[in-house]
């Protein structure tokens, strides 16, 4: 976790930072241990390059008990989304699931199931292969689930209805079966989480394990629009791959001021300023404790890193190329 930063210390130079984080991740028994303590709404690990076709893949152990979820997936800003997702009340199978931006489709959903034990005792090797034209989720070097592009189309809008803008991995715990939460996702969960189950009486929180992350990104489209190699940017409010440019623009803001679309909106700082925001990060307005702990009392060979939830962490329009 030493290449992480917490979400609202990012001003947008992925250079600097891999990842950012929100809640309360911790490293632990040589691995990345997303937590959710008592009445939380856990932790969310996201990448801060974005990935434009490739594979994701990591050594994964969900969590358990009804309600509690754990996330391994490909998020863009337009909100295309490939999932893979674990509802702790099933721990014989993986979600895999596909959204195009945004639009709530639940019968993308399909099950499934690990060969062997369960996913949260046993460490299983989960992957997403992200082609412009195929999908595929994988277990254990097992093709489990093959989408393609071509089986999308919508005759009505004429639209491959198909994940195809520059994405983030992003790894969470999360509460589906908050009271917070509408009935449907709570359902979709297993039920309303019991904050008093094995988990929160042993450790204090609910976790899920991860660890070998890679990242493998392909070439960019053959059609792609190429006007530089630092970023990617949003050239029309479609949404679609065609409009996506490859761009020199810079990501870095100079305070949180800033956004993606007017990148000098606050008053500049001073350079002093500027190389210490850049060196400790940020890049989202939202509000949230921004301290930085390392706590000997979570145990033998742990390390926390704690701070503030977000539902989602903000990004420039200008995307850092991996």
């Amino acid at each position: 976790m030493d290449n992480a930063v917490l979400y609202d210390h990012y001003l947008g130079n992925a250079s600097e930072y891999d990842w950012v984080y929100s809640g309360y991740p911790k490293i632990k028994n040589e691995s990345l241990w997303l937590t959710m303590p008592n009445g939380t709404t856990g932790s969310l690990y996201s990448l801060n390059h974005y990935i434009w076709y490739g594979k994701v893949s990591a050594k994964i152990k969900s969590s358990r008990t009804q309600g509690v979820v754990t996330g391994f997936i490909l998020m863009s800003d337009d909100f295309d989304e490939i999932d893979l997702e674990w509802v702790g009340y099933n721990l014989s199978s993986a979600q895999t699931n596909f959204y195009f931006q945004g639009v709530e489709n639940y019968t993308n959903e399909v099950n499934a199931a690990v060969s062997t034990g369960n996913t949260f005792s046993e460490w299983h090797t989960y992957t997403i292969d992200w082609k412009p034209d195929v999908l595929e989720w994988l277990i254990d070097g097992t093709v489990m689930r093959t989408l393609t592009k071509n089986s999308t189309y919508n005759a009505t809008s004429g639209i491959y209805q198909y994940p195809q803008t520059p994405s983030r991995l992003e790894m969470s715990i999360w509460p589906g079966g908050s009271e917070a939460e509408g009935a449907g996702t709570i359902e979709w969960a297993g039920g309303l989480i019991d904050w008093d189950s094995t988990d929160i009486q042993e450790y204090g929180y609910f976790y899920a394990q991860y660890k070998d992350i890679t990242v493998e990104c392909y070439p960019a489209p053959s059609d792609a629009i190429v006007k530089g190699d630092k970023s990617y940017v949003y050239t029309s409010d479609s949404g679609l791959s065609d409009t996506i440019e490859v761009s020199g623009n810079s990501t870095v803001l100079y305070n949180l001021e800033d956004t993606g679309l007017n990148m000098t909106a606050g008053t500049k700082v001073s350079d002093s300023a500027t190389a210490s925001a850049s060196a400790s990060g940020a890049s989202s307005t939202s509000s949230g404790d921004s301290s930085k702990k390392e706590s000997a009392a979570s145990g033998y060979g742990e390390r926390v890193m704690e701070g503030s939830v977000i539902a989602a962490v903000g990004a420039v329009v200008a995307l850092s190329v991996f």
